[in-house]
């Protein structure tokens, strides 16, 4: 099964958002977008076991906790304002289709949407499939004073008009829908919870075990007096105080201690499973392991979920990446890609981002209440096989913030960022540029720049271009750079080692000269024992600046400088660049004079 289609109304962050996937689904964006309540809202329709907690929802599951709407006029009743969330599933197993027929529909492939009435000639492959639609529709019911959350049948024939028929939890739990939440995972995974993994993985194998029945009655063969004969005194002691209030008629003593409240539920959720990690170590619970070997471990809980249902399992995980290697992110991406129908996947890292095509990857946006979404692959000028290599190398940083600054050279990249920040510590006034969601990007030589200017432009971002002056630069490329940028700085210079030769005191560059010559990192630059003349001293770092590119000898020079010796070129577009970014307001460092002192 797969899910094409998820519509939120009224839920958390979200006040409206209507999301189109197909299949395999990387959801990235910047913090607050909404990545997580997505998750959350196709586990309110799917999981099988979010509805039966007490309460489901509360006043936060409503779009700004708004579950009344406004008192209208003359102070009336206050009527309540339901959440809606809605999921589309294709692909139905035969166990679905067979168990739901009542209820199936049909989704148009192409145009991506349910067909209507009189559209039966079309409702065949492949133009149209079958479809399942549910809905969770969650309201505060004033009569109770309680919240209430339910998941129906969209299309409901068989109902009463203006009715829909209830999901019961037996059918949601033949969609195989699993949620791993970012931190939390490893809090219950390896417990024997109702919703855990290796609950799911019992109730999977059909496992009907007699554990409780057989732990709860040794634990009440339990004797702890007997082992702790310091503690019997201060029991009966208490039952002599209680006898005087309460009669205390069972016989022989009649307090006792327990290791548990000897019932199924509490003893679920006092069972630990326990782990030896190395041959010089005894077990230990699985959660004083490292985060990194707990997550590895629900990894392998999932392959084995995965292994006894592998036509129907959908995940939803975020940020796969904590506490995980490189290479296991690596393998947990290409696991759920591989291993499951359909993988919802939240993430920050460039090497689960790398994992997933330009087209299974969304952009997600916000603006206000509303999250829209737009697929990588729409994001026209790069190709796909760019879009995987330069991933890990900036890419994803970009995508994941609010403006890209492209360059063309490692020598800009690593330097720019360093006098970005030398202002920001000259001026208190300026928003720091990682805090407003600005990156540098390395666009990898000349004349790249409006390939990724057009991509970042697409996705939404403030597009922002640094790059060298040549005099033969084509008429075609100077207006892709105008039409790709808002920010379009093509410096005087021939090239940015040009620049810092040229604008920087002479006196400045031959101290940094001199500091690289007696630390032996000069190699074959050749610079003399002695200051020459300013032009030769000049030419000098820029040979030298030309010579070692990756060795982030302009980030150093720029780092050692005095601030007013930084270059003017460099200096100003950074100013153009911080003045897209106001800061936010300043917070007052003095008392209100209205407010009382705390301490007098």
């Amino acid at each position: 099964m797969k899910i094409v289609r998820l519509t939120i109304s009224n839920f958390r962050g979200i006040r409206s958002a209507n999301l189109l996937f197909e299949g395999h689904t990387l959801m990235v964006g910047p913090n607050n977008v909404g990545k997580s309540t997505i998750c959350e809202a196709l586990d309110l329709v799917l999981g099988p076991d979010r509805l039966n907690r007490f309460p489901a929802i509360d006043e936060f599951d409503f779009y700004n906790a708004n579950y009344l709407a406004p008192p209208g006029e003359g102070g009336a009743v206050r009527v309540p304002v339901p959440l809606r969330i809605e999921v589309v599933l294709i692909d139905l197993s035969v166990e679905v289709d067979g168990k739901c027929g009542g209820h199936i529909e049909f989704w148009h492939v192409g145009e991506k949407r349910l067909l209507g009435s009189g559209e039966a000639a079309i409702a065949n492959p492949p133009f149209a499939v079958p479809c399942l639609r549910l809905e969770t529709t969650g309201k505060y019911d004033p009569d109770e004073d309680e919240f209430e959350a339910r998941t129906f049948f969209s299309h409901s024939p068989d109902a009463e008009a203006g009715e829909l028929t209830p999901v019961p939890r037996s059918i949601k739990r033949l969609f195989g829908f699993l949620y791993l939440r970012a931190l939390r995972t490893g809090s219950r995974a390896l417990s024997l919870e109702r919703g855990s993994l290796l609950d799911i993985i019992l109730r999977a194998k059909g496992v009907r075990t007699r554990l409780w029945e057989k732990t709860i009655e040794s634990l009440r063969g339990l004797d702890i007096e007997a082992d702790a004969e310091e503690i019997a005194p201060v029991l009966r002691s208490v039952e002599k105080r209680l006898s005087r209030y309460i009669a205390l008629e069972a016989p022989g003593n009649a307090t006792r201690l327990h290791v548990s409240e000897l019932t199924r539920e509490h003893l679920r959720k006092t069972m630990s499973f326990f782990l030896a990690i190395s041959a010089d170590q005894g077990h230990v619970p699985f959660a004083h392991a490292g985060t990194g070997t707990v997550n590895t471990l629900v990894l392998a809980l999932l392959s084995f979920i995965a292994e006894l249902k592998p036509e129907t399992v959908i995940f939803a995980m975020e940020e796969p990446e904590i506490a995980v290697a490189p290479h296991t992110q690596r393998r947990i991406a290409d696991y759920l890609l591989t291993k499951t129908t359909q993988t919802f996947v939240t993430s920050h890292s460039p090497f689960v981002i790398e994992r997933f095509e330009p087209a299974q990857t969304l952009l997600l946006a916000r603006i206000g209440g509303d999250v829209s979404s737009k697929k990588v692959s729409e994001a026209t000028g790069l190709k796909d096989n760019e879009f995987k290599r330069y991933a890990r190398w900036g890419l994803s940083e970009c995508m994941l913030g609010k403006a890209a600054i492209v360059v063309e050279g490692l020598t800009e990249l690593h330097a720019l960022p360093v006098a970005a920040r030398r202002m920001e510590e000259q001026n208190p006034e300026l928003q720091p540029l990682d805090i407003a969601g600005a990156a540098f990007f390395n666009s990898d030589g000349d004349g790249n720049g409006p390939k990724f200017g057009k991509f970042f432009k697409a996705l939404g971002l403030k597009t922002i271009a640094f790059y060298d002056h040549k005099p033969a630069r084509p008429e075609d490329q100077k207006a892709s750079y105008a039409e790709a940028f808002e920010i379009n700085c093509e410096h005087v210079h021939k090239g940015f080692e040009d620049l810092i030769a040229m604008e920087m005191p002479a006196d400045r560059l031959w101290s940094f000269l001199s500091a690289i010559k007696g630390s032996g990192e000069s190699g074959k630059v050749g610079i003399p024992a002695e200051r020459p003349g300013d032009d030769d001293v000049r030419a000098t770092v820029k040979k030298a600046l030309a010579s070692n590119k990756g060795a982030g000898w302009a980030a150093r020079l720029f780092e050692e400088c005095e601030f007013g010796e930084l270059p003017p070129t460099v200096v100003s577009f950074l100013n153009s660049v911080f003045a897209l970014f106001p800061p936010p307001p300043s917070i007052a460092d003095e008392p209100d004079p209205a407010e009382p002192e705390l301490f007098a």
